[in-house]
């Protein structure tokens, strides 16, 4: 049964034909929020457990990393072909020749289709941007991009150290590389209302950006943020308040934006808030059942009239 809005496998099945799933790794990258060249501590919400796979470590080689996650992800799935997804910290915050051996190196498995490289949008330049468009003369490459937020006040808030003109200006310069465009973002951060935050959507809708990331922001044990949360509780999505935001969010979305993520994930034991109490499978189980309900679909409120039969 088609979905109502327009997933990363449905993407995945219809450009390869086949069961493609992601393959996480950790080359052992910092980031520039941290080590004093652009500032120190990092974004207030981030603590890398809370999304690192325990399949990541740097310890071992790329290499190694992708036949691990592969033998397993073949077992478990039956899939057939993988992206190497670098995603802890900043990937592509290194020396050209070093991102170009590890791009490499994940790239030489037979495997592997392609690469999902995260990072920040003031760590690109023009040599790492022809890097990645030679690579992807045979293999799909998409840059994913941390936004978090298209406001300025809200940028400052979690410390992120780059404005949302460093974005656009990202986003565009890869686009015009002929690469795939990803960008993550965060809502419910207190500094924005919950129009503001659905604005994003319509933002979203004018740039060429392929495909989004959608987090609501967890407060994360051993963070910046966390302590800012212990002195004054903000509010924090509930769980039936996210399942309508996430509708409303979708309907406003191009439907040519292809959806990676919905929602955000953390172990329980270093989770703070908001504490939902359902797995993965149930929170998609819900916002499917709440499209449903509400007949909705993504796109079906965008301003931009993009169509694509999703409700079909």
């Amino acid at each position: 049964m088609r979905k109502r809005y327009y997933s990363f496998g449905e993407y995945l099945k219809e450009t390869f034909a086949k069961k493609v799933y992601k393959v996480n790794v950790d080359a052992g990258f910092t980031c520039p929020n941290r080590d004093g060249t652009v500032g120190r501590g990092g974004c207030i919400y981030c603590n890398n457990d809370s999304f690192r796979p325990s399949s990541c470590n740097h310890q071992k080689s790329i290499s190694e990393q992708i036949r691990n996650g592969i033998e397993y992800l073949k077992k478990r799935y039956k899939a057939k072909a993988f992206l190497v997804y670098f995603q802890p910290y900043t990937n592509t915050y290194a020396n050209l020749d070093v991102l170009e051996r590890l791009y490499r190196e994940a790239l030489s498995n037979p495997d592997v289709i392609g690469l999902s490289i995260g990072t920040r949008p003031d760590c690109i330049d023009e040599d790492k941007l022809n890097l990645l468009k030679d690579l992807s003369k045979k293999h799909m490459i998409i840059v994913e991009y941390g936004l978090q937020s298209i406001y300025e006040k809200s940028l400052k808030y979690i410390n992120r150290g780059h404005d949302y003109e460093t974005f656009l200006k990202a986003v565009y310069a890869t686009y015009e590389k002929g690469i795939l465009v990803g960008a993550h973002i965060i809502v419910g951060i207190p500094t924005e209302t919950r129009e503001e935050s659905l604005a994003m959507a319509d933002e979203i809708n004018r740039h060429p950006i392929r495909f989004l990331k959608i987090h609501q922001l967890q407060v994360i044990k051993n963070t910046p943020l966390a302590h800012i949360y212990e002195k004054d509780k903000f509010p924090v999505f509930e769980y039936e308040e996210y399942l309508d935001f996430v509708v409303d969010f979708l309907e406003r979305l191009s439907p040519e934006v292809v959806i990676q993520r919905l929602f955000a994930t953390s172990p329980e034991e270093i989770l703070i808030a908001p504490k939902w109490n359902h797995t993965k499978q149930e929170i998609l189980r819900d916002i499917d059942k709440r499209l449903e309900e509400r007949n909705a679909c993504q796109g079906s409120k965008c301003s931009l009239n993009r169509h694509r039969a999703l409700c079909s």
